[in-house]
């Protein structure tokens, strides 16, 4: 085990790119040391080099679902800094499909991907974390209330949220905090190619009461607070990240006012 450092770490997973790449740098920012965890070798290098003045950061290029992934990156943690006091469970599949278009591939993909892999860094994570440590799973509003065509993603991203609040039931009286911050449609490499198809628009920005579209940041922002002393009392919690998608029944004026042909 490495020599505990004074600064606080965090374990981050898909941190190569989009909401993972934007969390790394706001928690390197806010005095965490990090671990970083994702498929391309050469961005968390890249992420490493930008980031090598302001943190100390550890990389671990590798796919999460792996079955020894989880071990290596929290013993990473352990041998690089001697300690764990945050675990963003980021990694996600943004596979979408109706139940009926779904094979198992897709299904274990999915399954894979955004719960079993959160659920293996969470047990790994666990058994070296200390009170005043927290673990913030990264879901969707899609988890707490189902889409069309949602399928396999829905049910699994319900199934995060059920992890997060049996962990904070669990694990919470120990010190050891879990939430889950659930964004709308963040642009990023997985959405980007959708941004501007008419049916996306129309579920999405026509259906959100804000005055811009969400951004890592506002993700980043969020998921910092959670794991900093200003969250220290929140536990079990889903924080939707959706300019008021989830909670209202809005649709723009020009979509109300449209004219069927």
């Amino acid at each position: 085990m490495g020599q505990s450092t004074q600064r606080p770490v965090a374990l981050i997973t898909g941190a190569s790119s989009g909401i993972g790449d934007t969390v790394a740098r706001k928690f390197a920012e806010g005095g965490f040391d990090l671990v970083v965890v994702a498929r391309r070798k050469e961005r968390l290098e890249a992420l490493a080099g930008e980031l090598s003045g302001v943190a100390k950061v550890a990389i671990l290029a590798a796919d999460v679902t792996a079955e020894n992934t989880p071990k290596q990156a929290v013993e990473l943690a352990m041998a690089t800094f001697g300690r764990l006091d945050c675990l963003v469970n980021n990694a996600g599949a943004g596979t979408w499909a109706p139940v009926h278009e779904t094979t198992d591939a897709i299904l274990n993909e999915v399954i894979d991907i955004s719960l079993k892999a959160p659920f293996r860094f969470c047990r790994e994570a666990l058994a070296v974390m200390k009170s005043g440590a927290s673990i913030i799973n990264v879901g969707s509003v899609f988890g707490s209330l189902g889409g069309l065509d949602g399928g396999a993603y829905c049910a699994v991203k319900a199934g995060l949220v059920g992890l997060t609040q049996t962990m904070a039931a669990q694990y919470g009286a120990d010190g050891i905090r879990t939430n889950l911050v659930a964004p709308g449609v963040i642009r990023t490499e997985m959405t980007d190619a959708a941004w501007m198809a008419e049916p996306f628009r129309r579920l999405n920005h026509e259906m959100t009461p804000f005055h811009r579209e969400g951004t890592t940041a506002d993700v980043a922002n969020a998921i910092y607070f959670l794991a900093s002393e200003s969250g220290a009392y929140i536990n079990g919690q889903t924080i939707a990240l959706d300019g008021g998608w989830s909670t209202t029944k809005y649709l723009s004026r020009e979509a109300l006012l449209a004219e069927r042909k």
